[in-house]
């Protein structure tokens, strides 16, 4: 989304922006409260009264760190990461629920091994050894390059997930809010046509 907020602001430079990366617990808290303008969730609250607007897809990838026996290995089944440790996400995290349902599906119990709250925490946590994760591939595109961590071929992924852009339902949103949720429906669009 940082990325995505940037550009919109290169096209509207007297928008002044506020931006607050929080984890799924403080999004819901703070829509609850409807104290911002707009959230962006890999899994809306179905049981809150919101819109949510689907705007562009969330593949989540298995990385594991870099060296790893698994990396480079093509069509790596999901029981081979039974015996694997993993880093996840804060429960009721939507990137933690998918992953733990994929797994689920296969018969297989995640031994996590610590539990972040961000994505980058998460991310270093697996470039220093501590496990594999489950993260959005758009989480990981600038970290790529560096070499830290592998993203490991396992069947049945990546899994496709939906960005939401999500605020509670009867808001009337500003014109800005209005003009940058345009802004990422079309980005979004470009992006399932265009590949990664």
């Amino acid at each position: 989304v940082p990325k995505l907020l940037g550009s919109f602001c290169q096209l509207h430079p007297a928008i002044e922006v506020s931006l607050d990366v929080a984890n799924r617990d403080q999004c819901l808290n703070r829509l609850e409260r409807n104290l911002d303008d707009l959230y962006i969730m890999g899994k809306y609250p179905e049981a809150l009264a919101v819109e949510a607007v689907p705007f562009m897809q969330n593949p989540l990838l298995v990385i594991a760190p870099s060296g790893h026996p698994l990396a480079g290995r093509k069509n790596i089944s999901p029981k081979l990461l039974a015996e694997e440790s993993f880093v996840m996400r804060e429960q009721g995290s939507g990137t933690r629920l998918a992953a733990e349902s994929f797994f689920e599906s296969h018969k297989i119990e995640l031994k996590t091994r610590m539990t972040l709250g961000s994505n980058e925490a998460v991310k270093q946590a697996v470039a220093g050894g501590l496990g594999l994760a489950v993260l959005s591939q758009h989480t990981l595109t600038l970290d790529r390059a560096s070499g830290a961590f592998a993203v490991l071929d396992v069947k049945g992924f990546p899994l496709i997930r939906q960005w939401y852009a999500v605020y509670p339902r009867g808001k009337r949103i500003s014109a800005v809010t209005s003009a940058f949720l345009q802004y990422l429906i079309s980005e979004g669009e470009k992006s399932t046509r265009t590949p990664a």
